[in-house]
Order: C-alpha cells, then structure tokens, then sequence
C-alpha cells in the first residue's frame, strides 16, 4: 500500500480540566439553604431534618392542616381569670359546679356536704369531669382504707386486753367487766372510752383503763351504780387469799375433830376447783 493512500488519524486532543473548556463539566458546590437564615434561626433543632426549601415548605403546609378552627389560644402571664374560663370550657369543663358526676360505692367515705364543695373549688381550678372524678375516688379509697387498718388495729388491740383480763380476772371477768362499764356510764365517761390513741387504739380497749374503772367500781362496794347483776365471782388472787385464809395454821382445816373441820375442807375444795376453771 503506497504512502499515498494511507491516511493518517489525527491525534484527538484532550482537553485538560484547568484548561477552561466550556465543554468541561465541573463539580458544582451544593447550596445551604440556612445560609439566609439569623444564627438563632438556622441552629433551632426543629429544621435539622429538613434539607431544602422543599422540605421547608412540605413542613409548613403539613402544620397549617394541623391547625383547625378549634385550637385554642395558651393564655399568658396578662390573661385574665375570664380568659382561662374560656379555655376551661374548650377543653370540657362543665358549664357549672353541678355538672360535675362521682363515680362512688354507696358506702362511700364522703359525704354530700364535702362533694358539693370540692366541686366549687374543682370548677374554680377548671378541672376536666375526669380529673375530679378521679381525684375524689382516690380520696375515698385512701379513707376507705384508712379506717379499715385503724378498725384492725382497734380490734387487734380488743382482743389482746380481753386474753389479759381473762387471765388476771378468771370467771370475774365478765362481772367486772360489767361493772367498769356501769360505772364509766353512770359518771359520763363512755365518750372518754371512745378516745382514740396516737396508735389508732380506743382509750376503753386499754387494759389499764378498765381494770382502774373495775377497782373503782370495787371500792365503791354494794353501790347499786356499780353492782351488775346475775352470780359474784371471785379472782384468781381473790380465790387464792381465801384459801390462805382458811388453811392458815390453827385453823379447824387443820384440826380434824374441830366442828367445822370438814366445812372448811370442801370449802378450800371447792375454792381450788374454782381456781383450777380459770
């Protein structure tokens, strides 16, 4: 092939990329979009995840739907008492005291009096029907329960002062027991007996109070005030010294050919049975 009709392909140039080529494509800088914006503004935490205008504006079509025609205003510091009775009644507050309805059991611990003025103070605060209702139900629950512990307490306490008394007072537990009562009646003092304790106890379940009511009583001997009626009984202590009494040395129980020897024997007998049925 002669050099004649050979052709040559010319070399294709490259443009550089500092050349200036308008034909070369050049990274373009991306543009922030917070850059227009005050310090204050750009660094709010609420656009951190919105990269554009585009964003921007999804964002705040997004809240003016959310905004309807019932919103309702946050008073602030100037706002009236009449401002925050419009807002109580946007947010369900009734139209009066009386509006307001109690979800209680009929043995309920409050009474009409303290509900009718709880619900002028909860209509002054703007409490929704809600929140009072839950409020007094609490309430009548921490009573409820309250009572209930000082009622255990109380009964607790009964039955401990009654196994005291049953063994100091044997068979005479009941007549004295009776008497104290008698007598704490006769002179005013069953109120007394009602008195509550610091440990939620009554004042007339105390051992050391009856018994003290029960020695008055004694003392006061065939007083028709303190005498109760049916059988006299005697105490352990009481059958104890009787016995001493009549087993002291000298005495005909001791002295078999004494007359009385043999009363003197059933009588101790019959004392120590007594005793022995405590």
């Amino acid at each position: 092939m002669s050099s004649e009709n050979q052709e040559v392909a010319a070399p294709v140039e490259q443009p550089s990329v500092l050349s200036g080529d308008p034909k070369t494509e050049t990274p373009q800088a991306t543009t922030d979009w917070k850059a227009s914006l005050s310090d204050e503004i750009r660094s709010d935490k609420s656009l951190e995840n919105i990269k554009d205008i585009e964003g921007l504006a999804k964002s705040y079509v997004h809240a003016q739907k959310m905004v309807g025609s019932d919103k309702i205003p946050v008073p602030n510091k100037y706002a009236t008492d009449k401002d925050w009775d419009a807002v109580y009644e946007k947010l369900g507050r009734p139209k009066s005291a009386d509006g307001y309805k109690y979800d209680l059991p009929q043995d309920k611990q409050v009474d009409e009096a303290s509900l009718k003025e709880f619900s002028n103070q909860a209509h002054k605060l703007g409490l929704l029907p809600t929140q009072a209702n839950g409020v007094v139900k609490f309430y009548n629950e921490m009573t409820a329960k309250s009572i209930q512990d000082a009622d255990s307490k109380a009964l607790a306490a009964r039955e401990n002062s009654t196994k005291e008394l049953k063994q100091e007072w044997g068979q005479a537990f009941d007549q004295k027991i009776n008497q104290a009562a008698t007598l704490a009646k006769s002179v005013g003092a069953t109120e007394l007996f009602d008195t509550n304790l610091a440990d939620g106890t009554k004042l007339g379940d105390h051992p050391v109070m009856i018994k003290a009511f029960a020695e008055l009583a004694n003392k006061m001997g065939e007083d028709t005030i303190t005498q109760a009626s049916g059988p006299a009984y005697l105490t352990p202590n009481q059958i104890e010294k009787q016995i001493g009494e009549l087993t002291q040395v000298g005495s005909a129980y001791w002295d078999k050919n004494h007359i009385n020897h043999q009363a003197a024997v059933e009588e101790v007998l019959a004392l120590r049975e007594k005793k022995n049925q405590v």
